[in-house]
């Protein structure tokens, strides 16, 4: 047991290093090749340099081993002027912004006379066109007129209790019990955290018998997480499932895209089976969960909406999708207990600012022991529930339809990075070429 967390605790730490490791070696390699003290060099090495940290900030999204958990951008989050531009070219402009300041800030510091002058211009343009931005999308944004009240269940039941005699019943007393105190408080839409029950929805009667009759009771759409099975085969996926107050279900599911390796699935499963047997049986169920296909959005009695589970809120593409198909509203649904009272709870909740503000929606936050909170898409905490207690949040949220730039372009900016990168490569290896050619000669 301790050989396999060493590896899961170094192996983690030491994939995060390696990818951003990279982007300064990149980032060396093209300065080996200039003068740097040069007027262009001071210009455009900052520029290359958060372009790097961009394409490899950018590329930890793309597969399982990446782990897009500290962006820098999330250190901005406390103020929308700083952060309101991720509306308009994506978080990545936002990382973008605060390598490119600090590397000028260097190069002044390193460089003499007029150089000096030259960075701390470039330093203070970058920092105001991000101000900017940031300013012009908090003044023009604009809530929709229609709206609905949402609450976030945080049933406070850690996974150590999970298994517990007399666990589900516990747990159902207390949902059922702060499900009534929220529609009582007006709520019409109630989110439930990840798997606050670790059942199988539909094959667990007293769960589905319970739920609708609370949903038909209250009347109240209802967002339960659980575990579902494909109909056509053993295929188990993790679910959000929509309940109606007129006590059907099932009707709308969304399957969790983006899982936890080693905790929902193993990756290269037969290869670790033979090298390290003990760390291809780390994962929550004997069988590996699926992931689900694409961003299917709920359409409840109130509103369109789009949701995501846990590992899903810190990847911009699934809930960008989301949007992209109609929802007016994001919820996310997240078991964060395994934290502990660790800040990596905070360090996932601004995962949840950051999709707010990129697409404009509210999200609505659930978390089984906390953070549990509704977020607007200026940033703003509008309702937010700490760690280790039981409760709800509650509050109005505007059912937005418009679009944000960002989510018109999406990741262009990055790939603007990708070939900015790209063109400083070919000119400095077509001038290392003709340099060693003329060396020959």
């Amino acid at each position: 047991a301790v050989f396999v967390v060493l590896i899961a605790w170094f192996g983690v730490s030491l994939i995060e290093s390696l990818v951003y490791s990279l982007a300064f070696l990149s980032f060396g390699a093209l300065l080996r090749q200039r003068k740097w003290q040069s007027t262009s060099s001071v210009l455009l090495m900052p520029l290359a340099a958060a372009s790097l940290f961009v394409v490899f900030e950018w590329i930890q999204t793309l597969d399982w081993w990446g782990v897009p958990w500290g962006r820098l951008c999330l250190g901005q989050i406390n103020s929308i002027e700083l952060f309101g531009s991720a509306s308009v070219l994506g978080s990545y402009f936002v990382t973008f912004c605060i390598v490119a300041v600090n590397f000028f800030l260097a190069f002044c510091v390193l460089s003499k006379d007029k150089k000096q002058t030259v960075c701390a211009v470039c330093a203070l343009s970058v920092f105001l066109l991000n101000i900017s931005l940031g300013v012009a999308a908090d003044l023009t944004y604009r809530d929709s007129d229609r709206s609905v009240r949402a609450a976030a269940i945080q049933g406070n039941n850690p996974n150590s209790n999970v298994w517990d005699e007399g666990s589900l019943e516990r747990m159902l007393e207390v949902h059922e019990r702060l499900t009534r105190e929220a529609t009582g408080n007006g709520a019409e839409i109630v989110v439930w955290s990840e798997t606050a029950f670790p059942l199988e929805f539909f094959k667990t009667d007293i769960l589905t018998e319970r739920v609708s009759e609370l949903a038909k009771e209250t009347d109240t759409t209802i967002l339960v997480s659980a575990f579902t099975q494909s109909e056509q085969s053993d295929t188990i996926y993790v679910s959000v499932i929509e309940a109606k107050p007129d006590g059907s279900y099932g009707e709308s599911i969304y399957n969790k895209q983006r899982l936890v390796p080693f905790g929902e699935f193993v990756p290269m499963k037969d290869l670790l089976t033979k090298l390290i047997p003990p760390l291809s049986q780390l994962k929550t169920l004997d069988d590996n969960i699926a992931s689900g296909k694409d961003s299917t959005v709920l359409y409840t009695d109130n509103a369109v909406i789009g949701a995501a589970i846990c590992y899903d809120s810190i990847f911009e593409s699934v809930v960008r999708a989301s949007v992209n198909n109609g929802a007016e509203l994001l919820v996310v649904s997240t078991n964060d207990s395994w934290f502990g009272t660790s800040a990596a709870l905070d360090m996932h909740n601004a995962q949840s600012v950051l999709r707010a503000v990129e697409t404009g929606r509210y999200v609505v936050r659930s978390a089984n022991t906390g953070i549990s909170s509704i977020i607007s898409p200026r940033g703003e905490m509008l309702q937010s529930l700490s760690c280790g207690v039981e409760g709800y949040v509650v509050s109005d949220v505007a059912l937005n339809t418009h679009v944000t730039p960002y989510m018109i372009i999406g990741n262009l900016f990055v790939y603007i990075c990708i070939c900015f990168c790209l063109l400083l490569a070919v000119i400095d290896g077509v001038k290392y070429l003709r340099e060693a050619k003329n060396a020959v000669k």
